[in-house]
């Protein structure tokens, strides 16, 4: 960059210098100058995408919103290993005080274990549900590192903008000062005046006074960015030149049916569902198996069979959901559930392809602007060197040098403005689409 700067200023002194001698520069001296304002935008954009690439992964592999998403992922898959789950089975144990005499002798105490059984395919239903809302979850993860690379990409953008326009006016200061010093060189010859001098020193005060406000603002994006990737502060490289593509990339609006959003409400539908045919197995019986035990203590001074002989008895029962309202309410509620989750996806759809689109209108506007800039600094440029050319016959008016400056330098940075919208506008369309 300091070496096209030098090259820059280089080219303009000679140009001055062949003006005062009435030597008309060549077309290879415009080329030159010409050539040198667009430096910045003569790089190819894979290595800025690599680069940007590299970024992306690591704020995705580091970011503490991402890692908790994750784990709430983690948490949903176990839920699917509790579901696979019976009743707490039942046991109990209880000593007689009073004890019940039986023929075969007095009762003494009574062990009693049940297993309650639900109705068959209860427990597959209760893992189907589990595992959807799963699956629900990790569209969650999807989401978010897409909605992270977009922050980052625009926030990368955003600095390249800040560290370019500083560059441009690093470039228009220091041809101020050639300026400046021709300035003086001219008052000294009576071919300017002392108000000229100051004209400039006051356009340069201006310039400066821009490049320290963009210096702050570059710092506090650059911590932005640093949160972004979850590391200590330092310097971000960018770039030193990004273009705008020579064409439009291809998109169908198709493609946004595909989108993690919508997707997720696809899954939260069909969790609702199975959560139905849950709620429908739950309302079946539930079966129940148990074993009761009583000990017996042997009757004194008898003798005869089963003398003191412990009880077994085998148990089975029948849980029967006679009053079910409970289960009927819980079907209405997933049945307007779904309704819910369809009218939500129609509504998020409509807001998703109305911001596609925006996105991609502001991006064909991107590119007109950056069109329109690029043909008004050539003009400016041919302005500028029209009014060098008078200089060889008559006073250079250096009011004029400084409106065709400040002209060029306002297309320049609407050109990096142009720029930068156009990829924030691509952030967002990759978002919505890919």
């Amino acid at each position: 960059m300091k070496n096209r700067i030098q090259h820059k200023i280089f080219t303009l002194n000679s140009y001055m210098l062949n003006a005062f001698h009435n030597v008309k520069p060549t077309k290879i001296q415009h080329f030159q100058r010409v050539s040198c304002i667009f430096a910045l935008l003569l790089f190819g954009w894979n290595a800025n995408a690599q680069l940007l690439e590299n970024y992306i992964q690591q704020a995705t592999e580091n970011s503490p919103q991402v890692e908790a998403i994750e784990l709430q992922y983690e948490v949903a898959k176990e839920k699917v290993n509790a579901a696979n789950t019976l009743p707490n089975t039942e046991i109990g144990a209880g000593y007689f005080v009073s004890e019940p005499e039986t023929r075969t002798g007095a009762q003494k105490a009574k062990i009693s274990v049940r297993q309650m059984m639900p109705w068959f395919g209860t427990i597959t239903a209760r893992e189907n549900y589990s595992s959807s809302l799963a699956d629900a979850a990790y569209t969650d993860i999807v989401i978010a590192k897409r909605q992270l690379a977009m922050q980052v990409t625009q926030t990368y953008y955003q600095l390249y903008a800040l560290k370019t326009k500083q560059e441009i006016l690093q470039q228009n200061l220091e041809i101020l000062n050639t300026y400046e010093d021709l300035a003086l060189n001219a008052v000294e010859v009576d071919k300017a005046s002392s108000v000229d001098v100051l004209k400039l020193q006051i356009r340069q005060n201006e310039i400066s006074e821009q490049r320290e406000l963009l210096m702050g603002a570059e710092l506090a994006m650059e911590s932005k960015f640093n949160n972004l990737l979850h590391q200590e502060e330092q310097p971000i490289m960018i770039e030193d030149s990004i273009t705008i593509p020579a064409e439009e990339p291809m998109l169908t609006l198709e493609d946004l049916e595909l989108h993690p959003e919508l997707e997720k409400y696809d899954q939260l539908f069909l969790s609702i569902k199975k959560s139905t045919v849950l709620n429908q197995a739950e309302a079946l019986p539930s079966v129940g198996i148990g074993l009761d035990y009583i000990a017996v203590e042997e009757r004194p001074n008898m003798n005869f069979n089963d003398n003191g002989k412990d009880i077994f008895m085998p148990m089975l029962s029948v849980s029967i959901p006679i009053f079910n309202n409970k289960y009927k309410s819980v079907e209405r509620q997933l049945d307007i559930q779904q309704n819910e989750l369809k009218v939500q996806k129609e509504n998020r759809k409509n807001e998703l392809d109305s911001r596609l689109k925006e996105a991609l209108q502001q991006r064909i506007s991107a590119r007109i602007s950056y069109q329109t800039q690029q043909k008004n600094i050539e003009q400016a440029k041919d302005a500028e060197e029209i009014l060098l050319k008078q200089y060889e016959t008559d006073q250079l008016d250096f009011q004029d040098v400084l409106d065709i400056q400040e002209l060029q330098l306002k297309f320049q940075l609407k050109q990096v403005e142009a720029i930068k919208n156009y990829y924030l506008q691509t952030a967002i369309i990759n978002y919505l689409s890919n």
